[in-house]
């Protein structure tokens, strides 16, 4: 099935598989947005930011904390509530950050910053939070509307990347942002829904996962984030249940489920995100765990980027990821866009 274009375009319906395809261009035009509406602007005395947004709006906050952990001058946290951090005051950067503009918690989140006399940023399509910007004279990155959020992922990562390289708080041009958006212009090749089963690793491992259930496992800032993305696309695009967990504390805990019950573990598929950045002690870890749940669970899977830099290795794994979730919703015979129950949530909120 995952080579009969007709059924996937049938299935398909909104085009999430050209969505994915699309992230580099998608980052291009990111990229240049971003710079081209910050253009000269200057934040002083900065002590610590906040990406203050929520679902796939606080994504790209979140690899941008992961990416930059070890590069930034101050401490960058991700804000996924309608309150802030007790210690948000005038020396912090908060960057508001919605796609559709009328995430309650992130308004919420907005006001607070104001009351507080944060310095704000706002990275949004539209909706209540550009209005309110505006008015308040709060600078704005506006990205294209048009997108389910999780696939705007290019708008809500980039920006931030090139907001930080312009105001001091990580080195400009160290993460080579052109270069890694090459790179991902090459590797979807491989990926694409023309590439046959046979010559597709994405489609090979949505096959391996269809009727199991992933655990993702990801490693403490290296890929920790990208695993986080890999589930929730498991879960909105293929509409199939999806954990995750981050070596080295799942040593400490998680591994001790594996002495469960063997029907259960049978239908658990591990995939792990590995990456050259690995300390020694942490590859030694992956394989003894690997040694330990062998023949246990269904399978295991490890999954290597391509790239020789950070930024370019993450872009990788998540592009991968998001085809891989893209061709389980076929296989599960699912819209990948739709998500029913998450705008039924939402109306019965507004009750």
């Amino acid at each position: 099935m995952l080579d009969d274009l007709t059924a996937i375009k049938n299935l398909d319906k909104s085009g999430m598989l050209d969505l994915i395809h699309n992230l580099p261009e998608t980052g291009e035009r990111a990229v240049n947005i971003a710079r081209d509406s910050i253009k000269g602007l200057r934040f002083h005395n900065i002590m610590n930011v906040v990406v203050t947004g929520l679902g796939g709006s606080a994504i790209g906050g979140d690899l941008l904390r992961m990416l930059c952990q070890n590069h930034s001058i101050i401490p960058i946290m991700v804000n996924r509530d309608y309150t802030l951090p007790a210690f948000v005051d005038e020396k912090t950067l908060v960057i508001a950050s919605s796609y559709s503009g009328n995430t309650e918690e992130t308004l919420a989140a907005y006001q607070e910053a104001l009351k507080r006399k944060a310095k704000i940023l706002v990275i949004t399509t539209g909706g209540e939070l550009k209005k309110k910007a505006l008015a308040d004279e709060v600078p704005v990155i506006t990205i294209p509307a048009g997108m389910p959020p999780r696939a705007a992922l290019g708008y809500s990562f980039f920006p931030l990347l090139v907001v930080l390289e312009e105001q001091g708080i990580i080195p400009k041009k160290h993460f080579k942002i052109e270069e890694s958006i090459n790179l991902l212009k090459e590797a979807r090749k491989q990926f694409h829904y023309e590439t046959p089963e046979s010559e597709n690793p994405a489609k090979l491992l949505a096959r391996k996962l269809h009727k199991k259930l992933p655990v993702i496992y990801g490693v403490a800032g290296i890929t920790e984030v990208v695993a986080v993305r890999w589930k929730g696309q498991f879960n909105e695009n293929s509409k199939h249940p999806a954990f995750f967990n981050v070596f080295p504390e799942l040593n400490h805990n998680e591994i001790m489920g594996y002495e469960g019950d063997r029907d259960l573990l049978s239908k658990m598929e591990i995939v792990i995100l590995r990456s050259p950045d690995e300390m020694d002690r942490i590859k030694k870890r992956i394989e003894i765990t690997k040694s330990l749940i062998e023949g246990v669970v269904s399978g295991i899977t490890e999954v290597w980027p391509q790239g020789e830099s950070p930024l370019e290795r993450m872009l990788y794994l998540i592009i991968f990821g998001d085809y891989v979730s893209a061709y389980l919703a076929v296989l599960n015979q699912k819209d990948p866009t739709e998500i029913d129950y998450i705008n039924s949530l939402k109306e019965r909120m507004k009750s």
